[in-house]
């Protein structure tokens, strides 16, 4: 049993390392290419996982919520890009599309894994039952959980910037307060402690799990 679970670990930890790393990048990027060169100033506009790794919320959470759920749910962040948004064009504009590059992103990858999954692993009895359906299928979930709980419009995730960007004339003085992402990262906590946002999302989430899975 543990031999087994010790694999399965290896198998989905590089889905989970993948899909919060190109979260990131892309954040990164669209920054980048909006005029923004903060990213790449500060070494973060690669995919090398060793600039984006964030020591617990990319490797300790994961692990401990892959073995306490049985491999049901993992969850992560990395390191967060460094933006000045200052130095966009059009800073509404600008924001909306670096907040939800990162998510964005994560919708491709899980397309592309369930792609992988529908056309290579299902068809192929002996690779439908090795560790490598693992990582592919939990490609195309962590990914999907990743896309939709940061579209969530609560501080400091990217759905509240997207919120802020829509509903203010100008979002950078929002969110300039670091108290926002404070009482907003406490009432994430709340609301994850007593399972609201999985009756929310939980939904949403399968049925996206299954249409990526599925597709074609």
């Amino acid at each position: 049993m543990w031999l087994d679970n010790v694999l399965k670990i290896l198998f989905t930890f590089p889905a989970i390392i993948i899909a919060i790393v190109f979260h990131e990048f892309f954040h990164g990027y669209a920054a980048y290419k909006l005029g923004d060169e903060t990213p790449k100033e500060y070494g973060r506009l690669t995919l090398d996982p060793l600039k984006h790794i964030d020591i617990f919320g990319t490797i300790i959470l994961p692990i401990l919520l892959l073995i306490s759920t049985n491999f049901s749910l993992a969850f992560g962040w990395a390191k967060p890009v460094p933006i000045n948004f200052y130095r966009f064009k059009k800073i509404r504009r600008d924001l909306i599309i670096t907040s939800i590059a990162g998510p964005l992103a994560n919708i491709f990858l899980a397309f592309i894994f369930g792609l992988i999954f529908r056309f290579i692993i299902f068809p192929s009895p002996a690779l439908s039952v090795s560790y490598l359906n693992v990582f592919v299928q939990y490609g195309v979930i962590i990914n999907v959980v990743l896309a939709i709980f940061n579209l969530i419009p609560i501080p400091p995730l990217d759905g509240s910037k997207i919120l802020f960007s829509l509903i203010s004339k100008y979002p950078q003085d929002i969110l300039k307060n670091q108290k926002i992402d404070i009482y907003g990262s406490l009432i994430l906590i709340i609301l994850l402690f007593f399972g609201v946002i999985n009756r929310l999302l939980g939904p949403i989430i399968n049925q996206l799990v299954y249409l990526f899975l599925w597709i074609g």
